[in-house]
């Protein structure tokens, strides 16, 4: 049987679909995570390896953001409460990057990258909070507050606009006590993530 191309524009985004990776089983461990996903361990490795972000920290950030969807959107904007009119901003993917820092990124490190791919999506993290510890002084360590300028962006936190949005520095605590749940855990494990890197093969 052949197919037309015009059937094959058709088939196409649902076979790519059926490639994506699922969101892990078990989202609040991150031990879990990195048993389903060892190749998520390489990438967060890599990660911290090329930008010193705790491994701990960049996953809370995800895990916030995009609940580990990789194609995750922001919700929908709506004209007059009730009339759909795009989305209330440009971040997509994995980090929730926005246009315009995503582009800076590519930019700044010369990596076309996908926001949908986990580890362009970890290395946007790592640069991110790297980039704020440089201009800012926020140590990477900090979650509280690398998240709240990796939210309000780095303009926004020097002018404390966060000061006013009770909700997002809630949000800011949440990841905070996320990112040391999952450093616990990952000191828990990591030996072990470790000693199964030395099987990889490649």
């Amino acid at each position: 049987m052949r197919f037309s191309p015009k059937w094959l524009l058709v088939l196409a985004p649902l076979v790519l679909s059926g490639c994506a990776t699922p969101p892990p089983k078990n989202p609040d461990n991150l031990c879990s995570i990195f048993r389903e996903y060892d190749d998520w361990y390489e990438d967060a490795v890599d990660m911290e390896d090329d930008w010193g972000t705790p491994i701990h920290i960049a996953m809370a950030f995800v895990k916030q953001e995009s609940s580990y969807i990789h194609d995750a959107l922001p919700p929908r904007d709506y004209v007059l409460g009730f009339i759909p009119w795009g989305r209330v901003s440009s971040a997509y993917g994995y980090a929730q990057a926005q246009d315009p820092a995503w582009s800076d990124y590519q930019k700044a490190t010369n990596n076309g990258g996908s926001r949908t791919d986990f580890g362009d999506a970890l290395q946007f993290i790592g640069w991110y909070t790297s980039e704020t510890q440089r201009q800012l002084g926020i140590s990477k360590w900090d979650a509280y507050n690398q998240y709240l300028a990796y939210h309000e962006g780095r303009g926004g936190f020097k002018r404390g606009t966060y000061k006013s949005k009770p909700k997002v520095m809630q949000v800011a605590r949440k990841v905070d006590r996320q990112a040391k749940t999952y450093g616990g855990q990952l000191r828990s494990c990591r030996a072990e993530l470790e000693d199964n890197r030395s099987w990889w093969p490649f």
